[in-house]
């Protein structure tokens, strides 16, 4: 590793921490602290999704699944821009009109305080698991491209540095830095990503070029008859990625909650829409670098190189072939990339906590003899011990990690947005209903991925939130029928 490179990556971790918390201004309230005031631009909360939804599994594992398939990923975002939409128009006006700081008071508001707590610790629940995945296979790409430019860290000395970092501006900054410091992390590695992609186009040669442009890889979807399996044919793409993004955007606090932090409305809906169409941006550029390789490569498939998966690809590029500097720059863009969603996540949880269990939280806080303020930083704390432990337990991921941790999300995400359908668009539909079919959908999701995976077919996870909510529909509506008989 070269002098310049060492120094891009040193001044990027020490100076982010820094300017983060110094936009983020003062924290004189729960409410600003994890609600940001509800008074940021459109345009910094647009970016924060985007940086909020990618992580180092997007930027290593698309180019690998772009060099044996091409630009799937993007005829993916074709799906979540329509989910996007979908939710700007039916979900965010009843939002803002509620006044809601965390999405599972809307729930409260309908159902009762159980259903409230019960998707919320449900949250809380998966977000550990995914972000645990996401953080853990976040490090492996780091410590490697580091080992091969002998500067050998172990994984979790990495994984400690930078979530002592991140939770540094998160701590003490709320949501406002990490709204800023994601908008910043995301140009670090979105300028990054093109400056492969044109060093790459630059020394392909005409024959390399054109056999990319005749290639069959600029094909958004897959033809396939394994309709259930591919998550990359146009239905399950399109469809299924739809239907993911409405509860993704729509349900989920790690994302909802910086919707819910525009000036109003309007903004919000700007926001939403326009990064979904950041992330098909941000996909393509990914795929391009990955489509770039596969033609400067001859062809070649990943195991002729020796490479064992798809996620070896882009850090072996890193290591041998970026010029010093750029190779700082890519890392930086790596690490940005895991403190972002990091960050998103620890406050996402902290809200959740001390907004859907507020009064537990109220009686502890007294006890410990703290603030609402403070309480909520300690909660921060133990959020981010719970996600190191969370990381360290996970050994190895098989595949593509990135379609993993999508896969870990979206176990609960078919119940959560059945149970917000039901919230907000049917008048007779009861607690004693929804709340008990909630749960039952949440296991049998989690029950049918453990039963299908030892068999080596999978669903794909663009088809698991549409599954979840039919099996929310048809829990809701037999608990229903159950209870018209017993009257």
């Amino acid at each position: 590793m070269s002098a310049i490179d060492i120094a891009i990556i040193c001044i990027y971790c020490l100076t982010l921490p820094f300017i983060a918390f110094a936009l983020s201004g003062r924290q004189d309230s729960v409410s600003t602290y994890i609600g940001g005031g509800h008074n940021l631009p459109w345009w910094v909360i647009c970016l924060s999704l985007v940086a909020t939804e990618t992580s180092t599994l997007t930027i290593i594992s698309i180019p690998g699944i772009a060099y044996g398939s091409g630009m799937v990923f993007v005829g993916l975002a074709v799906g979540y821009v329509i989910g996007r939409a979908l939710v700007a128009w039916l979900f965010l006006p009843r939002y803002f009109s509620g006044q809601v700081s965390s999405v599972y008071q809307y729930l409260g508001q309908r159902f009762g305080p159980a259903m409230e707590r019960t998707v919320s610790a449900t949250f809380l629940v998966m977000r550990v698991l995914a972000e645990g995945i996401r953080l853990f296979a976040g490090m492996l790409p780091v410590a490697a491209i580091l080992a091969s430019m002998h500067l050998p860290l172990p994984q979790w000395a990495i994984m400690l540095l930078i979530t002592g970092l991140t939770l540094f501006y998160t701590m003490f900054g709320g949501l406002r830095a990490v709204v800023w410091s994601d908008a910043i992390q995301l140009a670090v590695y979105a300028v990054g990503t093109a400056a492969c992609m044109g060093l790459l186009y630059h020394q392909a040669t005409d024959m390399q070029i054109h056999a990319l442009r005749h290639s069959n890889r600029f094909h958004l979807f897959h033809k396939s008859a394994q309709f259930f399996l591919d998550p990359y044919t146009p239905c399950a793409a399109m469809i299924g990625g739809a239907i993911m993004a409405m509860a993704s955007h729509g349900t989920d606090q790690l994302l909802v909650q910086r919707v819910l932090a525009a000036r109003n409305l309007y903004d919000a809906r700007k926001a939403l829409v326009g990064s979904g169409v950041m992330v098909g941006c941000l996909f393509a550029m990914l795929s391009l670098v990955g489509m770039l390789l596969w033609a400067r490569n001859d062809e070649k498939p990943l195991a002729a190189m020796g490479l064992q998966t798809s996620d070896a690809l882009f850090p072996a590029f890193i290591v041998h072939d970026l010029p010093p500097g750029l190779a700082g720059l890519l890392i930086a863009g790596l690490l940005s990339a895991t403190m972002g969603s990091l960050s998103a996540t620890l406050n996402a949880m902290t809200s959740a906590t001390v907004l859907d269990f507020a009064a537990p939280c109220r009686a502890l806080a007294r006890c410990m003899g703290l603030s609402a303020l403070a309480f909520a930083r300690v909660v921060t704390l133990l959020w981010a011990v719970v996600l190191v432990c969370a990381a360290l337990a996970f050994a190895r991921c098989h595949g593509p990690a990135v379609v993993f941790g999508l896969s870990v999300a979206s176990c609960s995400y078919g119940a959560m947005l059945g149970a917000f359908v039901f919230a907000m668009f049917s008048r007779h539909a009861l607690t004693r209903e929804v709340l008990p079919a909630f749960v039952v959908t949440v296991v049998t999701v989690c029950g049918l991925m453990m039963l299908w995976r030892p068999y080596g077919a999978t669903i794909a996870f663009t088809w698991l939130v549409p599954l979840g909510v039919m099996v929310m529909f048809i829990c809701a509506l037999g608990s229903r029928a159950i209870g018209k008989i017993w009257q």
